[in-house]
């Protein structure tokens, strides 16, 4: 093994090792009388610290030298920087059901106040239907949520058909509209399957990683 190669073999453990054990460079550094900037450069694959340091670190985290020296097949990518801030996550999945009985929550409220004044407009909920989808559809794009984005597509196709057909003249229901929805539904479908091959692009320590395993055989 090259002395680089070795230097990323190394970086990757340390990394692996340290935030097991839910220590910062700091208090790693603390415990090896070495600053946080020399840990920051061991974890770059910039240099490798001695033997002596070895054993250190070994006696630490509890494993060999050996084992901080051999590569593994969990691989961490480098930190560039400081240690990262844990974020908080919001429930999107929650934000978006208060969007959508929203939407409904006003289309009630108009439709109350109008039957209060003598007027009974149920179209409203006609119009709703899809609205509400919609709104559905640009929140789970917003938050990423694609493995509903193809449903949500589908509804709202279907109910765009189905409030054509409900706002048409009393006299007349244009049914004849479910019969380009079949289709409509099956190019959405169709749309939403559509995959691409991923680039294999070898620019980071994962792929370094299986280059070192392959070499090593």
């Amino acid at each position: 093994m090259q002395v680089e190669e070795l230097r990323l073999v190394f970086a990757a453990n340390l990394i692996n090792l340290r935030t097991e054990a839910g220590m910062t460079q700091a208090e790693l550094g603390a415990k090896l009388n070495y600053s946080d900037k020399t840990i920051s450069k061991w974890e770059r694959a910039d240099a490798i610290p001695d033997a002596f340091v070895l054993k250190q670190m070994s006696e630490i985290f509890g494993v060999t030298v050996d084992n901080l020296l051999t590569s593994h097949n969990e691989w961490k990518p480098i930190p560039t920087g400081d240690e990262p801030v844990e974020e908080k996550v919001y429930s999107t999945g929650r934000i978006i059901e208060i969007v959508f009985i929203g939407v409904w929550t006003l289309a009630l409220t108009a439709f109350v106040a109008l039957w209060l004044a003598g007027i009974i407009l149920w179209q409203i909920f006609a119009v709703a239907l899809p609205v509400s989808l919609l709104t559905v559809l640009v929140m789970q794009a917003v938050f990423h949520r694609r493995e509903y984005i193809p449903l949500t597509i589908g509804a709202f196709v279907f109910s765009l058909f189905l409030a054509a057909f409900l706002l048409g003249y009393p006299q007349y229901k244009p049914w004849q509209l479910f019969l380009i929805a079949v289709p409509a539904e099956l190019l959405v479908y169709l749309s939403c399957n559509i995959h691409t091959e991923p680039k294999k692009l070898l620019k980071s320590l994962y792929s370094t990683n299986r280059r070192v395993e392959k070499k090593n055989g």
